[in-house]
């Protein structure tokens, strides 16, 4: 399985971490942010990672030379010209990625122990185009999902704001929550007909129409999103108690 770890946000919710340095390069427990999700993927095995850069972009690739791409295949995708958001970034980082394996794309905010072999094996045995990882937990804006786990929409509770995929499921479809993680087909990749800057959420709601994408939810003790001052915080403290 190759991998695309999302580093080329501006992290404007980290504004006095992100002064000076990109997100990805924010400390946790002593150490970077990207170095935290690179050690989890390569626990599982994880040799072929791709990182996609923007935000003082000329950092994190010294520190992916310093590291000496921690051991491993290490590639750089270059925003610099135009931030691309997710959709755009995973279309752009397409030629890293293409090839016969399954791609796991991690946001270099999220901290998880999820066991990334058991969630590989779910996605196979789905033989689903994507399979996205969720959690039953508190927020404004849910994926929704039916009773096969096949996403039908989104929505947005605090204002009502909708996006239905499957009108069929989605009065009935269960709010869940993306973890930020996620795995597609290496195919998917050529089902992206949209161009420039577009989330990948989008996306997946357009293809949810007729394709395959399922939830993994999560159950795992830990995951952490640590876009806010405060998460930064709550992690630290936590990590300090081990």
């Amino acid at each position: 399985m190759k991998a695309l770890l999302f580093a080329a946000g501006l992290g404007t919710r980290l504004k006095e971490h992100t002064q000076d340095k990109p997100k990805a390069l924010v400390s946790v427990a002593g150490k970077p942010l990207l170095q935290h999700a690179i050690e989890h993927l390569k626990q599982f095995g994880i040799s072929d990672i791709t990182i996609n850069v923007f935000h003082f972009a000329e950092q994190v690739i010294s520190f992916v030379k310093e590291n000496n791409s921690f051991g491993i295949d290490m590639h750089i995708s270059d925003e610099r010209d135009q931030l691309l958001d997710t959709g755009g970034g995973l279309k752009k980082a397409g030629t890293f990625l293409k090839g016969n394996e399954p791609i796991l794309i991690y946001n270099v905010d999220v901290i998880s122990n999820l066991d990334l072999n058991t969630l590989l094996k779910y996605h196979q045995e789905q033989n689903a185009l994507t399979t996205l990882v969720v959690r039953q937990r508190e927020t404004s804006r849910y994926l929704m999902f039916d009773q096969n786990l096949q996403l039908a929409g989104w929505k947005n509770f605090s204002n009502g704001e909708t996006i239905i995929s499957r009108a069929e499921s989605f009065a009935n479809a269960q709010p869940l929550a993306f973890s930020g993680i996620h795995i597609i087909q290496p195919e998917f990749l050529e089902l992206i007909t949209e161009v420039g800057k577009f989330p990948i959420m989008d996306l997946y709601l357009r293809l949810a129409k007729n394709q395959s994408i399922k939830a993994f939810v999560d159950e795992s003790d830990l995951w952490m999103d640590l876009g806010k001052p405060e998460q930064l915080l709550a992690a630290e403290k936590l990590f300090g108690k081990k």
